[in-house]
């Protein structure tokens, strides 16, 4: 397995635009929708919906396995991680009770564990499938024989 990145890019701005396509996507999935909704029985659910967080976690799984196909795996921790961070940290900044450290807290960190887990898997499957970080193994006549001369040769 190789550490060097295969892409140009430098780390930090592959890691900052993975920041801001968090809070982009925070933003167009989650961001419109602040009221809590009222049930029948008088409990309160919200204010986001099921299929708003999953809608946000596909979303930005396609960039994460992206930065992780180029070999920056902690950008594609890092950036995606930090801007959901960010994005929650100013969405809920709001809360009278406080509590909402909490809950940016236990963003960062299954944000943080779950991109990982996504790139280390997209990664070793890369790896696997292309046989990259692999040595070629060398074959028995290449070490035997003499180089083959090409005429004109002498």
């Amino acid at each position: 397995m190789t550490n060097e990145p295969r892409d140009p890019v430098p780390l930090w701005m592959t890691t900052v635009s993975l920041a801001g396509a968090a809070v982009a996507m925070w933003a167009v999935w989650l961001g419109w929708d602040q009221r809590y909704d009222v049930r029948p029985d008088g409990s309160t659910t919200g204010p986001y919906e099921a299929w708003q967080v999953i809608g946000l976690g596909l979303t930005l799984l396609m960039p994460v396995c992206a930065a992780a196909l180029r070999g920056h795996g902690a950008a594609a921790v890092l950036g995606p991680s930090g801007g959901l961070t960010l994005a929650a940290a100013y969405d809920w900044s709001d809360d009278a009770s406080g509590l909402f450290v909490i809950g940016v807290g236990m963003i960062m960190i299954g944000s943080a564990a779950a991109t990982a887990l996504v790139a280390a898997l997209t990664s070793t499957l890369h790896e696997t499938v292309s046989g990259a970080g692999r040595p070629r193994p060398a074959r028995l006549l290449d070490r035997a024989l003499p180089p083959a001369r090409v005429s004109g040769d002498h």
